[in-house]
């Protein structure tokens, strides 16, 4: 989300889309996100205006980032042109013999040899991540995901936001892991990515602390917290100074007080634009009704240490839907007076956002209750491959997964 005149609370949405670039024929990554980021003169360009939308580069040159320009209100509008962008850019890619692949990892993609840093504008941030973190693993190059950023005007709009959003984030994983294949095997998680996304950065701990935000409830209090112990921690790798405290901060909700939002960063790309843009509906309104306390008190909500939410977070991350919610606590919290599923959570609280705000909901439900029903996408991609994961069931599957996101139709096994 650009920077922008502030706004408050829910007055608009900033929606960022990754996906990866693979061939057409053999669904091998294919570094080639440049030639979609030409202008006119045949320069590449870091960020090509597409009205409503933009697209951008990411940290290595098989991925392709799609997001809205700036905030938007009406997520309806965003899903429509995000839809014909992947069109476009298919039509673009398929003279080079390649296409976008959805989900969020490659099934087969070796990070060792195969990853490409982005070379043009703003090489020299990825560089450095790359000297001091190493980014040919998976955790780094092999991961597509979807951000939504919210609003907030002051500190006050600000610690009602964190606090909601850091108290519901353990369950986010339960709705919308997508990365349960990895060197042609299953990892075991069906979210691996978010496995990785906590590793990424070990050797600094700080940078990414337990992916559940710390309890702050100020400006103040979060530079102190993070991003002054952020830049301490970074000193002694980033000699030259190119790596800022704020691009480096890599819990699973950032706080962007350059912009006034916050990021939410955990949530697995789907099959397609309409099961992403109905996932970031549902989140949102989820946390419009905590801010407005309709279903948890805020002094209930930040009641709960970062390591609690931690515990159900990785239950999430390893078994998506099929988690059980067993903190007393925090089943009690939301109303459970028995550990929970969490498909069993997100179907009640499907339920609880539509009657709540039933306008704002009404264009997701049908395709918000299709995929409770049918299971996260990693859920549904085990379910498809059956065990086999040759080269050929791989290929098939993944195909498939294309085909979704260029048709825009929900992947039902």
């Amino acid at each position: 989300m650009e920077k922008t005149s502030r706004l408050h609370l829910f007055e608009g949405y900033g929606v960022e889309l990754e996906y990866m670039i693979t061939d057409q024929s053999s669904l091998d990554v294919r570094p080639i996100a440049d030639v979609l980021l030409r202008n006119a003169e045949g320069e590449v360009e870091g960020e090509m205006d597409q009205g409503l939308t933009a697209w951008s580069n990411e940290l290595v040159s098989h991925v392709i980032e799609l997001k809205s320009n700036g905030p938007t209100g009406d997520l309806v509008a965003l899903r429509d042109k995000f839809v014909l962008d992947v069109r476009a850019i298919n039509r673009q890619l398929a003279t080079s013999g390649a296409m976008l692949m959805s989900s969020a990892a490659h099934p087969w993609m070796n990070p060792a040899k195969e990853t490409r840093l982005w070379e043009h504008e703003s090489q020299e941030i990825y560089q450095a991540y790359d000297r001091i973190f190493s980014c040919r693993g998976h955790g780094w190059s092999n991961l597509q995901s979807t951000h939504i950023n919210l609003p907030f005007y002051d500190d006050e709009e600000f610690a009602r936001l964190h606090t909601a959003i850091r108290f519901m984030m353990p369950m986010i994983p339960a709705l919308t892991a997508a990365s349960p294949v990895l060197d042609r095997k299953f990892t075991g998680y069906m979210d691996k990515r978010l496995y990785y996304y906590e590793k990424n950065q070990s050797k600094i701990p700080v940078l990414t602390g337990k992916v559940i935000p710390e309890k702050l409830f100020s400006k103040y209090a979060y530079q102190k917290h993070v991003y002054d112990r952020i830049a301490a921690a970074i000193k002694p790798f980033d000699t030259d100074n190119i790596l800022k405290p704020v691009w480096l901060n890599s819990r699973g909700a950032m706080a962007r007080f350059d912009r006034g939002a916050i990021e939410i960063r955990i949530i697995d790309i789907q099959e397609c634009v309409s099961a992403d843009l109905a996932i970031v509906a549902l989140v949102t309104g989820l946390v419009k009704l905590l801010v407005k306390e309709k279903l948890v008190r805020f002094d209930v909500q930040e009641t709960f240490e970062t390591e609690d939410l931690y515990d159900v977070f990785k239950g999430c991350v390893k078994s998506g839907s099929a988690a059980l919610i067993e903190d007393p606590a925090y089943f009690s919290a939301w109303g459970y007076d028995q550990p929970v599923t969490g498909r069993q959570f997100w179907a009640d609280a499907i339920q609880k956002v539509g009657q709540a705000l039933p306008e704002y909901m009404k264009p997701w439900m049908e395709t918000l209750k299709q995929l409770n029903a049918q299971g996260t996408l990693a859920e549904r991609i085990v379910a498809t491959l059956n065990g086999d994961f040759s080269d050929e069931r791989l290929k098939e599957t993944y195909s498939k997964l294309a085909q979704c996101l260029h048709q825009d139709q929900l992947f039902i096994p």
